[in-house]
């Protein structure tokens, strides 16, 4: 495909020789043991592709290493010029708020050491076009059924910012629109509406015969399992539907292109975030009283405490995030450690779809 040549930066080429600066991957961690693998190997895919530029990885939360035993590491080799990519599609809370906590907090007791932090994986074509090879091979060898008669629905993570939701919904529109998809709809995983459920209900009534649901997520785990057996009940209720479970992005190259591209944007001092749309800094809709808000990571108390330990929350929880029950973990109710999201009793949210409650 045009465009897809691999990315080289001059910057990244030059500081291998100098022993001095490395690159930091930031990911989220999670309790599911093949998340926590698969991420791994894309920080090694990342290593391989930096010509011996120190790199080492670490976690906000539920795996080890944490991002500080990272930084340690990179310390001990001499590293004191940091580039630290957030491994992250979208600037939600994490983003914005705990990895540059958690590296402020480091960069504070060892001044010795300089960081700088990079921006999210974003809206991007590379993303776009590794998102659509995934839906490709999800339709490879099935029988053929018209574009125009099949509906795409892009699932995301789902965060308490609007902005960082809007960006999903975007996601669907340019890939509904580049591959002719007869319909689009957008659903997600949790924290936000619609979740998977009733949007897979609604759309079944659309009167299309088949629907892709594409899980827009770098890495397996508890939540991509649940959008599938979200999709399996669909399938069992709508015997007259074709409902088709494509990948998720995983390390596709593309998406390891656009990795190396952020890293080379950091290293060249143009890492900026888009903040038009930022509820921390414009008064938006519905989010007015959070402009201004402190940059704080509520992460400390579930760093590196391991995989595999308390899942079992519904769709609507956040099983991966915290054990202290649905929603908490991330401001859903005012008991969370983030602001609370207004939209929780959402008729097709996070919140009111527990105790067997569906679509309305």
């Amino acid at each position: 495909m045009p465009g897809d040549a691999t990315p080289t930066f001059e910057p990244l080429q030059t500081i291998a020789a100098d022993g001095r600066t490395g690159v930091m991957v930031c990911g989220h961690g999670s309790r599911d043991r093949a998340a926590v693998a698969e991420f791994a190997a894309l920080a090694a895919t990342l290593a391989g592709r930096l010509n011996g530029v120190p790199l080492e990885y670490g976690y906000l939360e539920f795996a080890r290493p944490v991002i500080a035993d990272g930084l340690d590491r990179l310390g001990k080799a001499g590293v004191r010029n940091v580039l630290a990519l957030p491994a992250m599609l979208f600037a939600a809370g994490h983003t914005k708020n705990d990895i540059p906590s958690v590296l402020n907090s480091y960069a504070a007791r060892h001044g010795a050491m300089r960081i700088r932090c990079g921006r999210d994986l974003g809206i991007d074509a590379r993303m776009l076009r590794a998102a659509a090879e995934r839906i490709g091979e999800a339709l490879n060898g099935r029988a053929p059924v018209a574009r125009h008669d099949t509906l795409l629905m892009v699932v995301g993570r789902g965060a308490s910012d609007p902005d960082a939701n809007s960006n999903v919904a975007k996601v669907m529109r340019l890939l509904w629109e580049g591959l002719g998809f007869g319909w689009g709809e957008t659903a997600y995983s949790g924290v936000t509406f619609p979740l998977v459920a009733p949007a897979l209900e609604r759309a079944a009534r659309l009167g299309f015969s088949r629907i892709v649901v594409f899980p827009y997520f770098l890495f397996t785990g508890i939540l991509v399992r649940r959008i599938h057996a979200a999709v399996d009940r669909a399938a069992a209720a709508f015997p007259g539907i074709e409902f088709v479970k494509a990948p998720y992005l995983g390390q596709h190259r593309l998406v390891v292109d656009t990795m190396i591209e952020r890293i080379g944007e950091i290293d060249a001092g143009t890492a900026t975030m888009n903040c038009q749309m930022c509820k921390y800094r414009e008064r938006l809709i519905g989010f007015e009283d959070e402009v201004g808000l402190p940059q704080a990571s509520h992460h400390h108390h579930v760093e590196g405490i391991g995989t595999d330990e308390g899942i079992g929350t519904d769709e609507g929880g956040h099983a991966h995030h915290h054990a202290h029950g649905d929603g908490q973990g991330h401001g859903l109710e005012s008991g969370g450690h983030h602001h609370p999201y207004p939209h929780v009793d959402h008729p097709l949210g996070p919140l009111t779809l527990k105790g067997g409650r569906g679509a309305r």
